[in-house]
């Protein structure tokens, strides 16, 4: 298979167009092509569980946000929530990120370093079973711990995803509440679009996907394409496996960092 040209960037359209800054800016074609959108919840059953978790998230021993979205969405700043809750540093409750991406998200929100908690620097994944290493000593039991996570559709007020770390909060004699603070969906894809996808799909470019329901949009609109010899870049390994699923013929996986990314499609370049 030839080096890739490009990189096509799956990312929700505000996150692919810094990623594609950052790319472009270290000397790399790169273009976006989101097959995520972010959006608020949408239903009165999907805000009202929202404002109840945002009434009540400071009696929780911790806040699990799995993504930089669900802390954006939570922390929305234009609620009247954001005007009338405590100020974090007033807030005795914990905060947990999967990875650097919620991170920063949650200092954008007011949190200091010293109330956020993540993986180690320099974990092997930056996931849930990272987080887990980190914060599963906090856990007493009669605790409880809130997930803060996307809905896909069809939409649920509590979201979905991370179940393995309910499952890891329920084992330590804590109780988990679900809440969604966003959807995603799939976006309206564009005659314009399509052509760009099929050709990336033959033409030696590089997909970066960063989600697995990212994957799943993609088969879902162009059903009968064949990706075989597209080439992906997963920033984990179960993103990995589901763009093998799809039939990609390749596909690496990296972390979602940007370094990581860089190095890798350096890599790729060389071999």
């Amino acid at each position: 298979m030839s080096a890739p040209r490009r990189t096509i960037v799956t990312r929700a359209a505000e996150d692919a167009g810094r990623w594609v800054g950052a790319l472009r800016q270290a000397g790399l074609a790169a273009i976006a092509l989101p097959l995520m959108e972010i959006a608020p919840v949408a239903g009165g059953a999907l805000r009202d569980a929202l404002q109840q978790a945002r009434e009540r998230w400071n009696g929780y021993r911790a806040v699990m946000f799995v993504s930089g979205n669900a802390a954006i969405h939570f922390f929305d700043q234009n609620s009247a929530f954001a005007q009338t809750a405590q100020a974090p540093s007033a807030i005795k409750t914990r905060v947990w990120a999967p990875g650097p991406g919620t991170v920063r998200a949650l200092l954008a929100c007011g949190w200091t370093p010293d109330r956020v908690d993540g993986p180690a620097p320099d974990a092997a994944q930056f996931d849930s079973e990272a987080l887990w290493q980190q914060v599963g000593a906090q856990i007493r039991p009669g605790d409880r711990v809130l997930i803060v996570r996307g809905s896909d559709a069809p939409a649920a007020p509590e979201g979905h995803g991370r179940h393995w770390l309910a499952e890891r909060i329920a084992a330590a004699g804590a109780a988990v509440d679900f809440v969604a603070a966003y959807e995603r969906r799939a976006p309206r894809f564009t005659a314009e679009q399509a052509t760009l996808a099929r050709s990336a799909a033959a033409d030696g470019s590089l997909w970066l996907f960063a989600s697995s329901q990212a994957v799943r949009h993609l088969r879902h609109w162009l059903p009968d394409q064949d990706w075989r010899q597209a080439r992906a870049l997963a920033t984990h390994p179960r993103i990995a496996k589901a763009a093998q699923a799809a039939g990609f013929g390749q596909a690496d996986a990296c972390l979602p960092t940007l370094a990581a990314v860089l190095a890798s499609i350096e890599s790729i370049h060389e071999h």
